[in-house]
C-alpha cells in the first residue's frame, strides 16, 4: 500500500463513510477493513466539528423517512448510535476553516457548505480526506488530488 502510506498520520473522513461502519449499507465491509487498516497505521481520523450531528442525523432520518428495505427500527437505531460513538473520531476546526469552506463552496459550485468545510479541514490540515459520496468525488475528481473515494480501497486491496 505504498501509495496510500504517504500522507497517514491523520486522515479527514466525512459523516456518510462513517455511517457505513454502523448501518449495513452496500461497501460496508470496504469501509470496515479501510477503518480497520487505519488503527493498525495509527491513523487519527478527523472530521468537522458538525460531522457527529451530521452522523445523527442519517441514523435518525434512517428510522422515519427511508423506503422499508433501508428503514431502521428503534432499536436497530439505538444500537448505531451507541456504536458510532466508539469511533475514535477527533472533530476539530481550525483557523480559516469557515472562509475556506466558503471560498471551496464557490470554486466547485456546491450549492451548501458542509461537503466543502470537509474539504477545507483537509487541505488546511495537509491530510487526505476520504468519502463514500461518489457525486461529491466526481464533482472534485482532478482538482483536489486529497480526495479520495471508498472504492479505491478495494482498488488497493487487490494490489
Amino acid at each position: 500500500m505504498n501509495e496510500m502510506d504517504v500522507r497517514l498520520k491523520e486522515v479527514c473522513v466525512d459523516a456518510c463513510l462513517v455511517v457505513k461502519l454502523v448501518i449495513n449499507e452496500p461497501d460496508s465491509a470496504l469501509a470496515d477493513a479501510l477503518f480497520a487498516w487505519w488503527q493498525e497505521q495509527g491513523v487519527q481520523l478527523i472530521a468537522p466539528v458538525f460531522c457527529p450531528v451530521e452522523i445523527d442525523s442519517v441514523i435518525r432520518r434512517r428510522t422515519v423517512i427511508t423506503t422499508p428495505e433501508e428503514r431502521l427500527t428503534p432499536e436497530q437505531a439505538e444500537i448505531a448510535f451507541e456504536a458510532v460513538q466508539a469511533i475514535p473520531l477527533k472533530t476539530i476546526s481550525v483557523p480559516g476553516q469557515r472562509r475556506r469552506g466558503w471560498e471551496l463552496a464557490k470554486e466547485l459550485k456546491l450549492p451548501v457548505v458542509y461537503d466543502s468545510h470537509y474539504l477545507a479541514l483537509a487541505e488546511l490540515r495537509n491530510c487526505d480526506f476520504w468519502t463514500s459520496d461518489a457525486r461529491l468525488y466526481n464533482n472534485v475528481k482532478g482538482r483536489l488530488p486529497y480526495v479520495h473515494l471508498l472504492s479505491e480501497f478495494a482498488s488497493e486491496l487487490m494490489r
